[in-house]
């Protein structure tokens, strides 16, 4: 068994609470994380933090950009410390998977977009910063065609929350360090692992161990994380999210509501998109927040339904080596047995039906190799209003639904990632005034995504805010 400690701004702590970590297949007591309290968190972020973010301005952008890619090697390669053993890359990729559910591949592919992003950093930053001159954070200003340009950071740290469902949301906090601030982490409560692991890599690499924190805690001190770093990222559904909707330092990362639109012109050509509408909905299991999970239709809607659910039905759950695996378990069953119960509770409303459990002929929850697993649902409604049209559950779930396309924009509502299938340039000049959607992918499915491009937020804009100044020419 693994013993993992706090690290108090880079200092291992071991608290007397721990929290254990366990297979989810077997139930074996994977870990004992160190767990502490909101007053400890309080504290370190008091009097500590500053530490982080002074021996961060030490180096320059470009150098921590080199750090940024040795870390990714180390981090999908190499072995590094885990509390107190040594973990090499496979001993992750299997204890994530014991942990998470996640099948091995999911694991190896998940892993291979967080070393895409630190092997990519240069060109995420460019996405980040609209191609600023990054001398600007090493230099405290630049002169630009006789313009002064200066930027102040607007936090001694960032803090973020993060969940357990999908190790690449961990993608997210590491320019933060690249951008000279440090992190504070909770890591999710079945996954300490990924977090951890980053941390080591980008300390091997040369990072100041004094620009992270890793605080598994309660909510209180999840809470704490959020509030005393100035700046905090928060990951959960909408009533986790809702405690903080209007606290403007915090950036919300809840349900994404993902879509697929298909337009007038190409909604009778459906069959030629059927790859790009499977793999919206059932990439990463359906776990992630750019997974569709409402697809709308001016037609064709109950055949694009069951041509969907014939290809979803045959994706069942598989031994976590299978390098075909493509469904997920789940860490908490009682999560499995909510989703399952809620589909079917509302599926006993008329105008729903569930054509992936007509085509499979089996039960939507099922077990398997000691894990719960829930297989896809595909769910025509005829019509959007239904409580299933616009839905979002941790697995592959997709609600189809038939709305003319000039009342597409007013109905579908929110989304993090909407996918127009259209050629029609009108009907795609209104997307762009569209103010619903976070990323806008045009005819390309939810989960194709560009790190230069983001599409929940804008890090360096949440850190940093431009400083008037006046340069003597």
């Amino acid at each position: 068994m693994i013993r993992i400690p706090t690290l108090r701004l880079g200092e291992e702590y071991q608290s007397l609470d721990v929290t254990e970590v366990k297979d989810c297949r077997t139930g074996e007591v994977l870990a004992e994380v160190s767990t502490v309290n909101g007053g400890i968190v309080r504290r370190d972020l008091t009097f500590q933090i500053q530490k982080g973010r002074e021996a961060l301005k030490k180096f320059t952008i470009d150098e921590l950009m080199e750090i940024s890619r040795k870390a990714a090697d180390i981090f999908i390669n190499g072995t590094v410390p885990c509390g107190d053993t040594m973990q090499s890359a496979q001993d992750y990729v299997e204890t994530l998977s014991k942990t998470s559910g996640l099948p091995h591949n999911m694991c190896r592919a998940n892993m291979a977009k967080v070393f895409e992003v630190m092997d990519e950093m240069p060109t995420i930053l460019k996405g980040l910063t609209r191609s600023l001159d990054l001398s600007v954070l090493d230099k405290g200003c630049i002169v630009q065609d006789g313009v002064g340009i200066s930027y102040t950071c607007e936090a001694d740290s960032l803090g973020v929350v993060l969940p357990s469902n999908s190790p690449g949301v961990n993608s997210l906090w590491i320019p933060a360090i690249i951008l000279k601030v440090p992190v504070v982490l909770k890591p999710g409560r079945e996954e300490p692992w990924t977090p951890l692991r980053l941390i080591m890599s980008l300390i091997e690499a040369g990072v100041p161990k004094e620009a992270f924190g890793y605080y598994p805690c309660d909510h209180d001190g999840a809470d704490s994380i959020l509030t005393y770093c100035g700046k905090g990222i928060v990951f959960g559904a909408e009533s986790v999210t809702a405690r903080y909707k209007n606290n403007l330092n915090i950036e919300k990362h809840g349900p994404g509501y993902s879509k697929i639109i298909i337009g007038e012109d190409k909604v009778d050509d459906w069959p030629k998109l059927l790859d790009h509408l499977v793999a919206s909905v059932s990439k990463n299991s359906g776990r992630s927040c750019i997974n569709a999970s409402a697809i709308v239709v001016p037609r064709n809607g109950e055949a694009i339904a069951k041509a969907i659910a014939e290809r979803l039905a045959k994706i069942a759950p598989k031994s976590v080596d299978d390098d075909c695996a493509k469904l997920s378990a789940f860490a908490n069953p009682a999560m499995a047995d909510w989703i399952d119960s809620t589909i079917e509770a509302d599926l006993e409303e008329k105008g729903a039906r569930d054509f992936c459990q007509e085509v499979r002929g089996t039960p939507r929850k099922v077990e398997f190799e000691g894990a719960t697993y829930v297989q896809p649902s595909v769910i025509f409604c005829d019509s959007f209003e239904h409580p299933l049209a616009n839905r979002e559950f941790m697995c592959p779930y997709v609600g189809i639904s038939e709305i003319s396309q000039d009342e597409m924009l007013e109905k579908i509502g929110p989304s993090l990632v909407l996918s127009v299938f259209s050629d029609d340039q009108e009907f795609i000049a209104s997307m762009f005034d569209f103010r619903d959607a976070g990323r806008l992918n045009l005819n390309l499915p939810t989960t194709y995504v560009s790190w230069d491009q983001p599409h929940e937020g804008n890090l360096f804009e949440f850190l940093y805010t431009r400083k008037a100044i006046q340069v003597q020419r």
